[in-house]
């Protein structure tokens, strides 16, 4: 090979305009070129080298035979090239790294060795497949499969975090994808191991910059949120076939990183649910602290897209992806000359709603969510936009006497057509059968697959007497005003139905949800009312027990009253099992589980409830309640920010943004939004209480006095919950008091005692009697 060399010297390099540095800079890469091409048939060690596979900025890699145990492998051979004491030990500390992690996820080490030359080496398995880079230069992937290797390569980073290694290099070059479809991380040769010394040089940013976090690109020390970053930035290019960031030159991609924001996913690819993008813009946050903090925040996240039907049914690596079926049934409009009756066409909407719902392959925007856009002038784009959805039935309704004028539209969004409408004029006795024809003909425009006979009833509304049906829709309709007015019209109401059909389920259902109303915000004492809601709810699943909703309503008397709580999670189960698109009772769950500490399964529920009801203030209130238990806390701020662009009038809003203020010690910012909660409730007795703490601890105490002091007054003409006195003595430091409205909650059972772990920190019961009275009866 010396006299090649130096033929190469004298021919190739010549000498003109060729330094001495340069001479050897060439000959050494040339003496690697023709080292490597000698390489095919040697047998190094017991590994006889059969082909080269490919080469990386750290090493060489080729296909070996290990004549001992036969059986294929790969070699990694530091190049010729390189042989600075640097490289060398990052080399090692590849090796190192990677052979203290045993996870499906991460390609394993067999040995660390090295040539009589000198040459260092590892060995490890040799997959069938291909790297992610070659799978993404020829084209964008599937979403499911795009979102199933993030899972993955999120998965085996968190057993690489909890041994202190960060990666520093996760890119689709670093990323093998076997021919079963399981993805392996390779290269830890830029691996910091927790409290080494840093292997590079100054002004030597490791990494490929295309993949690199902005505190990288700085040179700072750098966690586990990097790795995160470069995850958000793998995907963003699976998904798209593009990388988030651009540049001409090095220092103009390392500017785009730190400066620009990128192209919005869904700009470049229609299919992507929004909650795909947010969850990606979320990765790749400049600021580390607006990140995911962990791999434990982000793998439930991961999962829970991929049980989502428009993940598994998203397009493939094409230009023709489409979204899948997907529909919002917005409110009918109510044409009748009394505007009372537009309890009929919202019926109409939910009944159709709850038909569609059931149909598998179909994804069916949430009541409240599609409410929202009640009115003339609705922009069907944004609807399609802010619900994800492609295609939107509309109609109205017209009421005189028995006669009834339906009108039914489905319209894609993408153009505006029209994809079936029709006319009903019909006698009141055929409602079921038209809300059939109109779900039926949904199915058929939509090319959605039934399960089930083909002639089977898709609504079924449980009774066929018209006017508890109509008694029904009437009641559900003034439950859902949420003003004590409301409510006393739909209690009689649901009864009404009741008494001209004692075997219809859905109003003793709905019945249940009333009692708890009343418990919860009505001023009603729960050892009055809730054993009333158990009653209704136990009656109603005695005569349809596949009904989510009265499964779930019975789950929360167990658990919030009774104290029963495995009785409750079987409870909640059966009715996420009958209806797991119910964004209410996924939020109803996640705060028993926020409740139960159960952290990692109340955010992944939490955030599942506010994906499937999105526009829903109310829910957005509960669900940010709910991250509060596992401290997500700016989740739960941002979360209630986001609901309050859309309704400020909202009073549990401001109440709940108050709360997660106080979490955060802010009384300053939590008085602001709890002063709106007490203007606009009209004085709800929490939000005077809550309000009464925060003055506390800001020192107004004489603010806090009077607010304290109407509670005290109304306490005398209707309930007020112990607990909240409970609070306000707490904030005073008045330990006795506070033991003393503990003992009167338990014994009324206040259902606020059992939220105690969502609370903010000031006032949750946390002294030693306290916690003596709650072990005894299993509330700790």
């Amino acid at each position: 090979m010396l006299k090649e060399l130096i033929l190469y010297s004298y021919v190739a390099l010549g000498y003109n305009g060729i330094t001495p540095e340069k001479r050897i800079i060439r000959l050494a890469q040339h003496s690697a070129i023709l080292l490597e091409g000698k390489m095919i048939g040697q047998t190094i060690s017991h590994y006889k080298i059969l082909e080269k596979l490919g080469e990386g900025g750290m090493g060489v890699v080729y296909k070996a035979e290990d004549t001992k145990l036969k059986r294929l492998v790969a070699l990694k051979f530091l190049p010729p090239s390189i042989s600075d004491a640097t490289a060398r030990k990052r080399f090692v500390q590849e090796a190192q790294a990677a052979s203290s992690l045993e996870h499906p996820n991460i390609c394993s080490i067999h040995e660390i060795n090295e040539t009589p030359e000198g040459r260092m080496f590892i060995v490890m398995p040799c997959y069938e497949g291909e790297t992610l880079q070659a799978k993404i230069e020829r084209g964008p992937m599937k979403l499911e499969e795009a979102v199933s290797v993030a899972t993955q390569v999120a998965s085996g980073l968190s057993k690489a975090h909890e041994k202190g290694i960060v990666h520093r290099d996760i890119k689709p070059g670093n990323i093998f994808i076997t021919s079963e479809g399981l993805a392996k991380i390779v290269d830890f040769g830029l691996a910091k191991l927790s409290g080494r010394t840093k292997l590079t040089r100054t002004g030597t940013a490791p990494g490929t910059v295309i993949y690199m976090s902005p505190e990288q690109l700085k040179g700072e020390d750098v966690d586990q949120r990097s790795d995160i970053w470069a995850l958000g930035v793998v995907l963003y290019e699976m998904i798209t076939g593009e990388t988030p960031f651009r540049g001409d030159y090095e220092q103009a991609m390392m500017y785009s990183i730190m400066n620009e924001a990128p192209k919005p996913v869904r700009s470049l690819r229609h299919d992507v649910p929004a909650d795909v993008e947010r969850l990606i813009d979320k990765t790749l946050s400049k600021n580390p602290n607006e990140r995911y903090q962990t791999l434990a925040e982000l793998i439930p996240a991961l999962e829970s897209l991929m049980r989502r039907p428009e993940i598994k049914a998203a397009g493939a690596d094409s230009d023709d992806a489409k979204l899948p079926p997907s529909i919002a049934v917005l409110p009918f409009a109510n044409m009748s000359p009394d505007p009372e009756n537009q309890y009929f066409g919202d019926g109409l909407t939910e009944e159709l709603i709850n038909a569609l719902v059931q149909i598998e392959g179909l994804r069916v925007a949430a009541r409240t969510s599609t409410f929202r856009f009640r009115g003339e002038g609705v922009d069907l784009r944004e609807v399609g936009e802010k619900l994800n959805v492609g295609t939107v039935l509309e109609g109205s309704v017209r009421r005189a006497g028995n006669r009834l004028r339906i009108t039914a539209q489905l319209i894609n969004i993408a153009d505006g057509y029209h994809l079936w409408s029709k006319r009903f004029d019909r006698e009141m006795q055929d409602i079921f059968d038209i809300q059939d024809e109109i779900a039926r003909a949904i199915v058929d425009q939509l090319k959605v697959k039934l399960v089930g006979p083909k002639d089977q009833t898709l609504v079924s509304c449980g009774t066929e007497n018209l006017d508890a049906y109509t008694a029904l829709l009437e009641g559900r309709y003034y439950l859902h005003s949420l003003t004590p007015e409301g409510w006393a019209k739909s209690f009689e109401l649901l009864q009404k139905s009741i008494e001209l059909d004692p075997s219809f389920a859905l109003p003793h259902a709905w019945l249940s949800d009333y009692y708890q109303s009343l418990a919860w915000w009505g001023g009603c004492p729960p050892n009055e009312v809730m054993p009333k809601s158990r009653a209704a709810a136990e009656r109603a699943i005695e005569l349809d027990d596949k009904l989510g909703i009265v499964h779930a309503a019975l789950a929360v008397v167990l658990w919030s009253y009774d104290w029963d709580f495995r009785g409750a999670e079987r409870e909640f189960r059966r009715a996420l099992e009958l209806d797991p698109t119910a964004a209410f009772n996924r939020m109803r769950h996640a705060l028993f589980l926020s409740c139960q500490g159960r952290n990692e399964e109340t955010i992944a529920e939490a955030r599942l409830a506010l994906r499937l009801e999105p526009l829903d203030g109310l829910l957005a209130a509960w669900v940010a309640s709910t991250l509060m238990g596992p401290g997500a806390i700016e989740e739960a701020i941002d979360t209630i920010l986001k609901a309050l662009d859309m309704e400020q009038d909202h009073w549990q809003l401001h109440l709940f943004l108050g709360f997660a203020h106080l979490h955060a010690s802010r009384e300053k910012e939590a008085a602001a939004a709890l002063e709106k909660a007490v203007d606009l409730s009209g004085g709800a007795s929490i939000t005077l209480a809550i309000l009464g703490v925060t003055y506390y601890l800001m020192g107004k105490n004489s603010e806090a006095d009077r607010f304290a002091k109407r509670l005290a007054e109304r306490s005398k003409q209707e309930y007020v919950a112990p607990l909240y006195f409970a609070w306000l003595s707490m904030a005073r430091g008045e330990k006795s008091a506070v033991l003393a409205y503990v003992e009167r909650a338990m014994e009324e059972r206040d259902l606020f005692i059992v939220t105690d772990n969502i609370l903010p920190p000031q006032i949750r019961l946390r002294d030693p009697e306290i916690d003596a009275l709650l072990e005894k009866a299993g509330l700790r």
